[in-house]
């Protein structure tokens, strides 16, 4: 994690807390610019979060008994905290995911540093136990063509390079061209990120790898102007608008990739591995497209008037077959 990266929820910030203390604890003293990039926040932000710990009062060893801590000088000391500086330990499943995500990891080809992440995949294998046995049976296929996408980021983001980018837009169902100055590599929900400052829209965006149909890394010099804030994605990426128009659609077994490709608000089991998912847009042109595409794997339920549309762009496209 680094840069300016901060998660402003108070589940991400808890957990920043929690962590926060045996970080500090197990080294004695941190630099505050050091655990703030640790942790992908500002300074100012670990700051906030070291008044609030001042706020927290334990019930060990004596009642009412507050965090002893301080930052002065730019380093931070934290002690009378034993009862919240053991590290956080993981549960069965947690440890399992990380393995299976270390492991994906390790796969990526030109991968720096892959001594050390054997030796740290190794050392949670030791302590798992039962997890990393259940691990051990999840295959993990990389993707050639996305490792070395990857790898090519890396690169233009230890040189400071922009790139440029061919990418499929879903919503759109169309590839757009656009020049992004890299920011950051990040995993959300499973997927890969590039976030970057895009000349296209003068805003950052985020950008799914496995969207990336072609990468150049460009002789020019990446300017993130310094505005530009990363998005704080601990919430996740989808974020709902009352504006939105609400679509229910109902996948047969065939379809139910579009709830992988695409966010929903909810995803509910009809048996037999159909699915019936919600999304929201506010633009429902692009709906229709993937209806069509669609066909017999699913359908369109709600809004009753999108689904009449459907039917009338289908019956006009079977028309067309008509008079061929």
């Amino acid at each position: 994690m680094s840069g300016k990266a901060a998660s402003t929820t108070s589940t991400g910030r808890l957990a920043r807390l929690l962590a926060l203390v045996p970080y500090v604890v197990s080294r004695d003293s941190v630099a505050l610019d050091q655990a703030a990039a640790a942790f992908g926040v500002t300074e100012k932000q670990l700051i906030d979060d070291l008044n609030l710990l001042w706020c927290v009062e334990l019930r060990a060893p004596d009642p009412y008994c507050p965090i002893d801590l301080s930052y002065e000088g730019g380093e931070i000391i934290v002690t009378e905290a034993e009862s919240i500086a053991r590290p956080l330990r993981l549960k069965v499943d947690e440890a399992a995911a990380l393995l299976v995500a270390l492991r994906m990891l390790a796969g990526v080809p030109d991968l720096q540093d892959r001594d050390a992440l054997s030796r740290v995949i190794a050392k949670l294998e030791g302590a798992a136990g039962a997890a990393a046995e259940a691990s051990s049976k999840v295959t993990v296929e990389v993707d050639e063509a996305r490792g070395d996408t990857l790898g090519r980021l890396r690169e233009a983001i230890g040189r400071r390079r922009r790139v440029h980018l061919t990418y499929y837009v879903p919503a759109r169902d169309e590839n757009t061209e656009r020049d992004v100055d890299p920011m950051r590599l990040l995993v959300v929900e499973g997927n890969t990120y590039l976030e970057g400052w895009c000349r296209r829209a003068e805003a950052v965006r985020l950008f799914r790898l496995d969207r990336v149909t072609d990468l150049r890394v460009l002789d020019v010099g990446a300017q993130v102007p310094d505005e530009a804030e990363p998005i704080d994605v601990d919430a996740g990426l989808f974020r709902p608008s009352p504006g939105d128009v609400r679509v229910t659609l109902e996948l047969s077994p065939q379809g139910r990739w579009v709830a992988d490709y695409y966010p929903c608000e909810s995803v509910e089991e009809l048996g037999e591995g159909r699915l019936r998912v919600v999304l929201g847009t506010p633009d429902t042109r692009w709906v229709r497209g993937l209806a069509l595409r669609l066909g017999d794997q699913g359908r369109v339920v709600e809004p009753a008037a999108l689904a009449g549309q459907i039917r009338g762009d289908a019956e006009r496209a079977l028309a067309q077959y008509a008079t061929v």
